[in-house]
């Protein structure tokens, strides 16, 4: 029999991001605003209405929207033990929220809090912690997009390697091997250039500025049982993007699975 979910978890967090409150509820409560930042997403713009985030082959998170407050308050619960494949009683589902705050000085404070209830497992504690981990940096994403390409549609590119080793060689090499350095440099990236925009713990965020402008996220996390995976994640606003993910895809698959990790 399972255990009711009963133990709270709580990730709470508010980020500073240029633009109107208009601008901002585009960017974090529509299907074209999140898939420009985040994940792909499908999102019906209402109370009731269905949502969905891919998160690569054959993989994704189900749920509804909850509260739709336009420009201010979005709620939405996501079935937190499906995405998990657990039992529907032994999970609660996972609520997020976001509230849009107007600053003044054209800048908006978007507040970020996602709760559930499980068991109290191990596991469950583990996932809240690395969730945080992966959740926050986006958000670094966020504010250059609403800074560069605010309301633009981008074409996404996707790619990781997984590999023998811990994230954090893994990180270090990937680094190294494509020539990343401190936040405000240049950078070179298989013959697309850009800037350094952020560098924080296993992860960077590069502006791209040709041939096809665009953000990508460079990061290394743990797979569990001694591997990890080298990821490149992109949103590309330019009427090429399309063509340029195509060709590209390949390119960096090759680049991350030819990784030689320092040990």
């Amino acid at each position: 029999m399972s255990t009711a979910p009963h133990v709270p978890y709580r990730l709470q967090f508010s980020v500073e991001v240029p633009g109107t409150p208009e601008q901002v509820w585009h960017a974090v409560a529509t299907a074209q605003g999140m898939s420009a930042w985040f994940l792909p997403t499908e999102i019906e713009e209402r109370e009731g209405g269905r949502l969905h985030f891919a998160m690569g082959e054959d993989m994704g998170s189900d749920g509804h929207v909850t509260d739709w407050e336009p420009p201010r308050r979005l709620v939405y619960e996501e079935d937190w033990a499906a995405l998990m494949g657990k039992e529907p009683d032994e999970l609660s589902p996972m609520t997020s929220e976001f509230v849009v705050e107007a600053r003044s000085g054209g800048t908006c404070v978007v507040h970020v809090t996602t709760s559930g209830f499980g068991t109290g497992a191990d596991w469950e504690q583990e996932w809240w912690q690395d969730m945080g981990t992966a959740w926050k940096p986006s958000f670094d994403v966020l504010r250059l997009y609403l800074a560069h390409f605010p309301g633009q549609q981008a074409t996404q590119l996707e790619v990781s390697a997984s590999h023998p080793g811990d994230a954090a060689a893994i990180w270090a090499t990937l680094r190294d091997a494509l020539g990343v350095g401190d936040e405000g440099t240049s950078v070179d990236l298989l013959g697309a250039t850009g800037t350094v925009e952020r560098v924080g713990e296993r992860r960077a965020v590069v502006r791209l500025t040709a041939p096809v402008p665009g953000l990508l996220m460079l990061s290394a996390y743990g797979d569990g049982e001694g591997t990890a995976s080298a990821s490149v994640h992109g949103h590309l606003f330019s009427p090429d993007a399309a063509a340029y993910v195509q060709q590209q895809e390949p390119a960096w698959r090759d680049r991350l699975q030819g990784l030689t990790v320092r040990t």
